[in-house]
């Protein structure tokens, strides 16, 4: 399946900006799931300084903003190829070892709520229809609901407000399968949607290593493995790891963001 996707984002500020660095991760990269045809990122109101692959395999291009900058807008554009539709990115790995992936963090720290999800897994290898069914009760648990979470919500947290967005589900889902000792990760990137092609956000997802297997991707928010109307842009240990979109700025300057997102065959 070939993928069209166009990405904006637009940061507003209420005065000039003295200084700011922002980290895009917004350049996909071909795998066994997929293959990169032709992808462009355009920035108004800053310069590329450097691009870099990072200790997870994600291509990060690093952007100055002007300085006495308003206005700064990231577009990365392009079309992918999609090929795989089981969920199986299989045996690929990159610097960072697997042990890495069972560390927690500051947003999948397991607490009570959580370690009872994790009973559900019995194997420390990983079972295919135990993780499914862990999808399935943290859907169950968090139903889908804008507005109940922000951007720095941790995994027990939405747990505990029962309702979320595709990244508490996978910080949730993540939190809960290293508890049980087996590694796990976040991933960010695009889906299609059925029924629009206009789209406010981009989406996000989890990826288990199962014995055997290697990584398999899990979306909790559909219930489903990733197909072909997925498309992966980088992968961490949670959310932060694995933002489109990181950055900071000097001064007093407050930012206001706004996400335009078209995907469509």
């Amino acid at each position: 399946m070939k993928l069209s996707i166009s990405h904006t984002t637009t940061y507003t500020y209420d005065a000039p900006v003295q200084y700011g660095l922002q980290k895009m991760r917004l350049t996909p990269v071909s795998d066994r799931h997929q293959t990169v045809l032709n992808w462009n990122l355009a920035i108004e109101g800053g310069t590329s300084e450097l691009t870099c692959i990072d200790q997870y395999q994600n291509h990060c291009t690093l952007v100055q903003i002007d300085s006495g900058a308003t206005r700064v807008s990231l577009t990365a554009s392009g079309e992918v190829e999609t090929h795989s539709s089981d969920g199986i990115l299989g045996k690929i790995y990159g610097s960072a070892p697997l042990w890495h992936f069972k560390q927690t963090t500051d947003r999948t720290k397991a607490g009570s709520g959580i370690a009872e999800l994790s009973r559900m897994i019995s194997t420390s290898t990983g079972d295919l229809g135990e993780l499914h069914a862990l999808s399935n009760t943290i859907l169950e648990a968090v139903p889908y609901r804008n507005g109940a979470t922000t951007v720095t919500t941790t995994a027990e947290e939405a747990l505990h407000l029962a309702g979320g967005v595709c990244q508490d589900h996978a910080q949730i889902f993540i939190a809960a399968v290293r508890h049980a000792e087996i590694p796990a990760r976040y991933v960010s990137g695009y889906l299609m949607m059925d029924d629009r092609i206009d789209q406010d956000a981009s989406h996000a997802w989890a990826e288990v290593h199962i014995d055997g297997l290697g990584w398999v991707a899990f979306d909790v928010s559909n219930g489903i493995s990733p197909d072909e109307r997925y498309v992966r842009l980088a992968t961490g240990r949670d959310s932060i790891d694995a933002a489109p979109v990181t950055g900071l700025q000097l001064g007093q300057a407050r930012e206001t963001m706004d996400v335009s997102l078209q995907i469509q065959q």
